[in-house]
């Protein structure tokens, strides 16, 4: 199939084939309330709800106004994509922090980047999912939170050394990876379920390798622990947290390399080998009970002094790359983003957003003649 664009939709043929649910979808991504919406488009808030209920069918001019005013084209609510299956609920890492118009903006970018997955995968293959099966009794134990890291880490073939690239080893095994756009900083991290494929989402302004590779193995604890859980309790935050630092270091070997005193020689040093803070070795040395009570203040009081970022820098965050290659390999068959935006019903810079976000950028060095 080439990339010849397909000729835009006409508003009254996008108004007969009108999908309520996309009105919505468009509203939280513009963080548009109903009202300023109806205000804009010359119609009633009442009105509005109907739409994206499907109560009623805004009429071709309707839609056209209401396509102009959130900045989508009108095949956008037309173009063949109903609301993905989404399984259980969103997990945010700032739940209590983040407003709920932050959070359905990011959860709209997230079904927006799944309609951009369903085009890439009409063309290419990607990696097939085979994320491990874990049941966690309910209540969890501490035990049963590592046990089930140490099932994920069989799983994946790790043996007892350090993760390589956590962001990769995600998408090696399905899991689609974006850095979140210009959102809100305070929307921190979260993962959910778009259609067949668990989806990821990374803070880029967190432009640190240990945080990020925390982040990343703290969602993927959600995603394989908490299907169906109702997100925001702090339990749960707890065993992701220790789901993330038993997968990124199992403790029956970090306990062993950890120094008996408060040598930060030697934990920089771990610091690099597992691509963990310093924070999080010194706050596991005392959870192993390889550090006091004293001497886990004392390296958490050092560690503030020092301030952010911490010293011992493992270099930029780790980035996704998945979708960049895949919009690669189809730019080399002609189907660019701009067919790909048509084809999912978006503008063509909001397609190269959602590019963007799984893309890797490595930096160039230039030479030129003396």
């Amino acid at each position: 199939m080439t990339g010849a664009p397909r000729p835009p939709v006409p508003a009254a043929a996008a108004a007969a084939a009108f999908e309520p649910h996309a009105l919505g979808l468009a509203r939280r991504w513009r963080r548009m309330r109903k009202n300023e919406l109806a205000r804009r488009v010359g119609v009633t808030a009442a009105a509005v709800s109907q739409y994206e209920l499907g109560q009623a069918r805004p009429s071709a001019a309707v839609l056209a106004r209401l396509a102009l005013a959130l900045s989508m084209p009108v095949e956008f609510f037309a173009a063949g994509f109903p609301a993905p299956a989404t399984p259980g609920h969103a997990h945010f890492r700032s739940l209590r922090a983040t407003s709920q118009a932050e959070r359905d903006q990011a959860e709209a970018f997230g079904e927006v980047a799944w309609r951009v997955v369903e085009v890439v995968e009409r063309h290419l293959r990607l990696p097939r999912l085979r994320l491990p099966q874990l049941d966690l009794p309910e209540p969890a134990q501490a035990e049963d939170v590592r046990a089930a890291a140490a099932t994920a880490r069989a799983a994946f073939g790790l043996g007892d050394g350090p993760v390589p690239h956590m962001v990769r080893l995600l998408e090696s095994y399905g899991v689609i990876v974006l850095a979140l756009p210009d959102v809100s900083e305070r929307v921190d991290a979260f993962s959910h379920w778009y259609g067949q494929r668990p989806f990821v989402f990374l803070n880029p302004a967190k432009d640190d390798k240990a945080r990020s590779r925390m982040d990343a193995a703290h969602e993927v604890g959600h995603l394989l622990m908490h299907h169906d859980a109702e997100p925001g309790s702090q339990i749960l935050e707890r065993e992701a947290n220790a789901f993330a630092s038993e997968l990124l270091a199992p403790s029956a070997v970090l306990r062993d390399e950890l120094p008996a005193r408060l040598d930060f020689d030697r934990l920089h040093e771990l610091k690099r080998r597992w691509g963990i803070s310093l924070k999080a070795l010194v706050y596991r040395g005392h959870d192993l009970g390889v550090y006091r009570e004293h001497t886990y203040r004392r390296g958490m009081s050092l560690l503030a002094q020092w301030g952010y970022p911490e010293p011992g820098d493992l270099g930029p965050r780790e980035r996704p790359s998945l979708l960049g290659k895949a919009a690669e390999l189809l730019e080399r068959q002609r189907i660019g983003v701009d067919e790909l935006a048509g084809r999912a019903g978006l503008p063509p810079a909001l397609a190269q957003t959602v590019v963007e976000a799984a893309t890797e950028h490595v930096p160039e060095l230039r030479l030129t003649p003396g």
